[in-house]
């Protein structure tokens, strides 16, 4: 058992508001109002910074004594949130956003905290592989050309539809960046995977659609495509290397090859619990931050490390090797295809911790795509929403704390007095189609699949 560290006094501006740009005086963080606390995580290699925080002792130098305890799904894991049985939870980036504009549960989910960018990939099936191959470039050594896209898996789709034979394909959860994920690239090579019609009590997302997605809890996945029941899944890690290890399938493409540098997973808590226990919060915020920033420091020298910890039971529970096929800065596709992707998981580099508003907004014009929004809604509406779900506010405070305290400098973060929570316009999409989260309105309209404007199912 870790013993109780002296709780540091930091300078931080310890206001919440809910504007960037509202000014708070500096004043002394307090100490926190709550010390026992229970955090939730799905075995996922991405829920790495609380596994960290945890065994590096950085909860503790905030006088903060946190249990960490696996979740059945992502849905327990929600939901334990909102009833208060979790104080705060490793969440889908789009559950917070799902949570607070109604889409299944209806409640006010903030988060301060972005755990990561990147980490998931789609596996299909070594029978659906083999018939992908023959309509995928080749290298000179005749291995695969990446990124690979859906183009390769329309005909297969096609030759089940003309046989009248479902092809299933597996995601995490509705609100999951994997469900968009899986979609955008199906879409992007012409594949339509359905919509969502919450209005006609339709949510199985599988109206028009060529591919039939369903939720899989993510540990479940290789098992459950080595069944037969789905033909592949988008899923994070350890999930898609565990297929390689144990021969049942073959990662065709990486979430870093769909959109580069992606964000994946946020640290969700309640509205009201923050509202509650604000120092508490920034503290908690404090010590992911220094967890990320272990991560990745050095150049990743500390993911062997990171690896040996997630490979205990209590946090992933797979073998170290298989984490550290991806942890360590390699992916592997096909069996013996080792590729150097050394960005494939991001936990504090590219400023990969802020909770960007286009971050946000991003999720949400997926929703509107694929019906999950069944209605048109503003430019400011967007906006609205990732305001008040995300909380860069939060996050300042959290930072300006930690270079108070002299374990980081304001080198590591956004210039906070110029930083207006968007990221320039992305132009990494496997599509080539640029993102502005100022315009989601015009960004939804370039999609040739997908509902725009007025549209309805």
């Amino acid at each position: 058992m870790k013993w109780k560290s002296t709780i540091k006094a930091s300078a931080a501006c310890i206001a919440l508001s809910s504007s960037l740009y509202m000014p708070a005086a500096l004043a002394e963080l307090g100490e926190p109002e709550l010390e026992d606390l229970k955090f939730g995580f799905i075995k996922l290699t991405d829920m790495a910074p609380l596994a960290v925080a945890y065994e590096k002792g950085f909860f503790e130098d905030e006088g903060l004594y946190v249990t960490l305890e696996a979740q059945a799904n992502w849905k327990v894991l929600l939901d334990r949130v909102i009833d208060g049985e979790l104080q705060g939870a490793h969440m889908l980036a789009g559950q917070p956003l799902g949570a607070t504009v109604g889409i299944g549960t209806k409640a006010e989910i903030i988060t301060a905290f972005s755990m990561d960018l990147n980490g998931n990939a789609i596996t299909v099936s070594n029978d659906t592989w083999e018939q992908m191959k023959p309509h995928i470039p080749k290298q000179a050594d005749g291995k695969p050309v990446h990124p690979i896209k859906a183009d390769a898996l329309k005909p297969v789709v096609e030759s089940y539809l003309d046989e009248g034979k479902p092809f299933n394909m597996g995601m995490v959860f509705p609100v999951s960046t994997h469900n968009y994920e899986l979609r955008y690239w199906l879409a992007a090579g012409g594949i339509h995977p359905g919509y969502y019609a919450p209005k006609s009590g339709d949510n199985s997302g599988q109206v028009d659609a060529d591919v039939l997605l369903s939720v899989t809890p993510p540990p479940q996945m290789p098992a459950t495509m080595e069944a037969g029941t789905i033909k592949g899944y988008c899923v994070g890690e350890p999930w898609n290397q565990q297929a390689v290890f144990k021969g049942i399938g073959t990662p065709v493409v990486t979430d870093y090859e769909i959109w580069k540098n992606n964000p994946e997973k946020v640290f969700g808590v309640s509205k009201e619990w923050a509202e509650k226990y604000p120092n508490t919060h920034i503290r908690v915020v404090k010590a992911l931050i220094r967890a990320a920033h272990w991560l990745d420091e050095n150049n990743n020298a500390n993911r062997p490390e990171a690896v040996k910890i997630l490979a205990k039971s209590q946090y992933v529970g797979a073998d170290y090797e298989v984490i550290a096929n991806s942890m360590t800065g390699t992916f592997e596709y096909e069996k013996g295809d080792k590729r150097d992707v050394p960005d494939f998981n991001v936990f504090f580099r590219h400023n990969a911790t802020y909770p960007y508003y286009s971050d946000a907004i991003w999720y949400l014009t997926q929703m509107r795509r694929w019906g999950q929004l069944p209605e048109a809604q503003s430019d400011e509406w967007y906006m609205d929403v990732a305001k008040e779900v995300y909380r860069p506010d939060i996050y300042k405070q959290a930072a300006e704390a930690l270079v108070s305290d002299g374990v980081l400098t304001s080198k590591d973060f956004p210039d906070f007095k110029s930083e207006d929570g968007f990221r320039a316009p992305q132009t990494h999409f496997i599509d080539d189609i640029v993102y502005d989260g100022r315009e989601p309105n015009a960004y939804i309209e370039k999609f040739s699949i997908g509902l725009k404007g007025k549209d309805k199912v």
